[in-house]
């Protein structure tokens, strides 16, 4: 099983609505997600729009290429892309910042 954390950066500007969308998360991408392997998923953010994200999966890259093979993860991400500080051409599930485990107490 894989540990995967990641960082993003939500324009600050568009918390309230970024928090907004995640309290009501489409029923659809959340069967996707399941069904593509990520498991106890978790997002956190910071008030000044760092994004941190949590998941477990037996192979991330995978996972990715599941979701990307799906209809509701190209919507969601052309929803989501404008509440992120990317470069050109990235969306939110591309342009993320994997980091590397050090440390884990099990």
């Amino acid at each position: 099983m894989e540990r995967v954390c990641f960082l993003l950066r939500v324009r600050p500007d568009r918390l309230d609505e970024y928090r907004a969308h995640h309290r009501a998360v489409w029923t659809e991408m959340t069967d996707a997600l399941t069904a593509t392997g990520w498991r106890n998923y978790s997002l956190f953010l910071a008030d000044d729009g760092l994004l941190v994200g949590y998941l477990e999966t037996d192979d991330f890259a995978a996972s990715l290429a599941g979701m990307e093979d799906t209809d509701v993860n190209a919507r969601w991400q052309a929803l989501m892309a404008p509440f992120f500080a990317l470069p050109d051409g990235e969306r939110p599930d591309t342009g993320l910042v994997r980091l590397d485990e050090i440390f884990h107490l099990a």
